[in-house]
Order: structure tokens, then sequence, then C-alpha cells
């Protein structure tokens, strides 16, 4: 049994949501997102607050019953609120700079690292070696911070590299002279 299924998702005053055959769209004030029900799941909206109930018991259906439930609550959490990743860039002369909708990283290569920023989300650096990523599509934010990570993970000799904010990199000790 799913415990987070059980839960009702609550939408709250500025935020319209609604179900159309097999698909549900949630409006806000920061977007609008939309996302297919799972097959063998029942979607029903009542008082301002959506149910998840699976339709037999069977494996299949109990198990996407708590996804369904937590997409859900993410498309309403994200059209209302946003999400934020924030990125540190550490080391060296690593710096990190947005020039026209193109985040450009220099983290010790030859060469500049330019990523194109996708248009759903806003990418903003506070500080040379800070990258601050929002927007309404949790999945969209979290991929796009991973991109950006994954160009320079952060090495356990010296903790150089981009790391998410609060990250802890276990330093190892090194060679003994």
């Amino acid at each position: 049994m799913s415990r987070i299924g059980k839960h009702e998702v609550k939408v709250p005053e500025g935020v319209n949501l609604s179900i159309d055959g097999n698909v549900i769209n949630v409006k806000g004030k920061l977007g609008e997102l939309s996302t297919k029900i799972v097959d063998g799941v029942n979607v029903k909206l009542n008082d301002n607050k959506v149910a998840v109930q699976p339709l037999n018991g069977d494996k299949n259906s109990t198990s996407k019953w708590g996804l369904m439930r937590t997409l859900i609550n993410n498309m309403v959490v994200g059209v209302e609120e946003g999400f934020t990743k924030t990125l540190e860039v550490n080391g060296v002369g690593y710096r990190a700079a947005i020039e026209s909708d193109v985040l450009q990283l220099q983290l010790g290569y030859s060469h500049d690292i330019k990523v194109g920023i996708p248009k759903e989300l806003t990418v903003k650096c506070t500080k040379p070696t800070e990258i601050v990523i929002t927007g309404a599509d949790k999945q969209k934010v979290g991929q796009f911070a991973a991109e950006i990570r994954a160009l320079r993970k952060p090495e356990p000799y010296k903790g150089k590299g981009v790391r998410y904010l609060g990250e802890y990199v276990r330093q190892k000790e090194g060679k003994k002279k």
C-alpha cells in the first residue's frame, strides 16, 4: 500500500487544475504544466483537492499510485512556488557567467564551455562562483543542474569542480612526503 498515495493534494488559491481525459493541466503564476495520467490509476478532483486511487489491487497499479500523486504535487508546487537548485563552482580560475541565454563556464579546460539555457528555466549567476537555476518543472531544473555538474564533478583531493550548494565531498588524504 502506498503511504504517499493515500494523501490528497491540496490545490491552493491561484492555481487552476483541470483533468481532460487522461491529461492533467495545471496553471499558476509561474507557468503551465501538464502530464499524462499513468495506466491503472484513477484521479479525481473534489473541492480543490486531488485524490489518486489505484483502479485495482494488482502490483502494476499500486506501484504507480504514489508516483502519480507525487507528479501532481510537484506540478502544483512548481506553478505556485517554483523549484530552485544552486550550484557552487570551486577552483582557482573557475567561474561562471551568463551572456545572452548562454551559460559560459571556465572550468580549467583549455576552452570555455558554453551551455544553452532552456527557455522554461531561469539561470542567474549571483557571484562568479555561484549558479542559481529556477523553474516550474522539478525534473527539468534537476536535469539541467545535473548536466552542469557533470561537466566537472568535484574531485576528492582538492574539492575542485561544480557541486550542489551544501553538498559534502569527502576529501582523500593524498600522497605522503
